[in-house]
């Protein structure tokens, strides 16, 4: 029996295991298998969520708003759990618009980002009265004449492409040319033309990059950002009402990555704090996070349907696979294909092991949630869970492929 020789993933210890069995929301996993009534499913823990919002607002300072991106995870349930625990939401499309606007969350505390937004979805955003971030000067004249049109003064910010990246970051969203936002250099002459379009500024939003694990490298961008607005406010119409420094938190996924560490991110915020306060008194500071919100606060899983062995490779085929979850399958961004944390979920405990690769049901190569792994001796029947599954999981993946069924969802 072949044993594992790679670098082992950081430790998966936010879902408890009972009787051999892993934890969802205090259910042992088979329980909750019985209670969606069928395989594959993703499953998100509201506890966890709750914890990650409590451990944010204790590491970083009390001036500091947290904004959930909604695009990470835009299921209506986890959405309706969100809007009690932070204080807005980014949205960028108008079904996301339409999720959030059906929970608590006051309008005036959503922005509509995106470089791409329609016509009828700035109208949609203007009638809600919430904030659209301008990604162009096409999107602020459409923006002045859909106002017009409706009678309605429409609230915006601008977003802005920083002259600098997020060093590190697993996606580089500004820096050099990007179709994200207004290049920071041209941002003095649009502020200036915003005070006499008949519009409601309130502020801006620089977004340098996300899935970053380096501490340093966050801190960095956040005091270039805090510097970039202070120049950039002195063009605006009006006093700065909130200021969106993105967010970058990363969550690990593959061997050797090491979770992030809060602790520096929140002193180093604490020190800028009294001079923010000072340059921008009006400014709401805000940090919009989407995946380190709920990315560890999800599973999917997958039942076990087949095994067999070809050439001395033992495969476990499985009822899901890149349909439901492209970013598992390495097919979503990786170069590289790595694993991502995957165990037995009905046989956490068990000592006997061996290397596997699991397979989903597709007539393709690329369909793979786990290439050579060592797992718990697994047969037919069994579930395989796979965790960081709680952003870009289900609505980042092609589920119409070769016509599969659509796996449930549920939050417990």
């Amino acid at each position: 029996m072949k044993t594992g020789t790679k670098p082992s993933h950081a430790p998966q210890a936010q879902f408890p295991t009972v009787d051999n069995c892993l934890q969802i929301g205090g259910m042992p996993l088979t329980r909750l298998a019985q209670r969606v009534g069928k395989t594959p499913f993703y499953a998100y823990d509201r506890q966890l969520l709750l914890a990650r919002v409590q451990y944010l607002r204790s590491s970083l300072p009390e001036e500091i708003s947290l904004h959930y991106s909604v695009k990470a995870n835009p299921m209506p349930a986890l959405v309706q759990c969100m809007a009690q625990l932070v204080d807005g939401f980014d949205v960028a499309s108008g079904g996301e618009l339409k999720v959030v606007l059906d929970t608590p969350m006051k309008p005036g505390c959503i922005s509509f980002a995106g470089p791409g937004k329609t016509s009828a979805e700035l109208a949609q955003a203007i009638a809600a009265g919430v904030i659209v971030n301008l990604e162009s000067e096409r999107e602020l004249d459409a923006v002045v004449s859909i106002g017009d049109t409706l009678g309605i003064v429409p609230k915006v910010a601008v977003r802005v492409n920083p002259d600098f990246e997020m060093k590190t970051s697993g996606m580089k969203m500004g820096g050099g040319a990007k179709p994200f936002g207004i290049d920071a250099e041209l941002l003095p002459q649009v502020l200036k033309r915003l005070g006499s379009l008949g519009v409601d500024f309130h502020g801006m939003q620089i977004f340098s990059g996300s899935q970053s694990l380096k501490p340093e490298a966050i801190i960095e961008a956040q005091s270039r950002t805090f510097e970039l607005a202070f120049r950039l406010a002195e063009y605006a119409p009006a006093p700065m009402r909130l200021l969106n420094i993105g967010g970058g938190f990363g969550i690990p996924y593959f061997p050797g990555d090491v979770p992030l560490d809060l602790r520096p991110i929140g002193d180093h915020l604490a020190q800028w704090m009294p001079r923010v306060c000072a340059m921008l008194p009006d400014a709401e500071i805000i940090i919009e996070l989407g995946r380190y919100l709920v990315g560890e606060a999800g599973i999917y899983v997958a039942r076990v349907v087949d095994r067999k062995v070809s050439r001395g490779q033992v495969y476990l085929v499985v009822d899901g696979g890149l349909h439901h979850h492209l970013a598992a399958s390495g097919n979503f961004g990786q170069v590289i294909r790595k694993n991502y944390p995957v165990a037995v979920g009905n046989k956490m405990q068990n000592t006997e092991c061996e290397v596997v690769s699991v397979v989903g049901p597709l007539c393709t190569p690329l369909d793979v949630l786990a290439g050579e792994m060592e797992l718990a001796c697994a047969d037919v029947g069994d579930l395989i869970v796979v965790y960081q599954s709680g952003a870009y999981g289900l609505t980042a993946s092609p589920t119409a492929f070769l016509s599969h069924a659509a796996p449930g969802e549920v939050l417990v």
